[in-house]
């Protein structure tokens, strides 16, 4: 997934405060070989070919609230610990984190799709799904 920010959001302020909430809640790690100071902050998140780019522009991206990207995570507890830190952030932090409480959709007897959404600095939501197999 790749968006784009304004180059101030990508000084080291604004790379160190992105990095240090999405390390924290989703596990995402920097590529620091590839940041360049206000031009480029890569996130890499599961494996090398999943990854969060995030290039500056002098036009960056704006997207309404919903608008979003997503990713699972692989169990009910990974998919707590995530809402507890979406939440923990957003106590701390109320008017930089935007965190739409978890919520399941049942379909056909079949799934349970717990889902919840949060964005921090970024134009564009991140949704987190766990996919309950029944």
């Amino acid at each position: 997934m790749a968006m784009s920010l304004p180059p101030d959001a990508l000084d080291d302020a604004g790379r160190k405060a992105i990095v240090d909430f999405h390390a924290d809640v989703f596990g995402f790690n920097e590529y620091e070989m590839m940041t360049e100071d206000r031009r480029l902050l890569v996130l890499g998140f599961h494996s090398h070919e999943q990854f969060l780019f995030l290039i500056a522009e002098d036009e960056p991206m704006r997207a309404p609230r919903l608008d979003h990207w997503g990713f699972s995570v692989s169990t009910k507890a990974d998919f707590d610990g995530v809402a507890e830190r979406c939440a923990a952030w957003r106590d701390r932090l109320p008017h930089e984190v935007d965190f739409i409480e978890p919520t399941v959709e049942e379909h056909a007897g079949v799934v349970r799709i717990h889902s919840l959404y949060v964005r921090h600095r970024l134009p564009m939501m991140a949704e987190c799904q766990y996919w309950e197999w029944l």
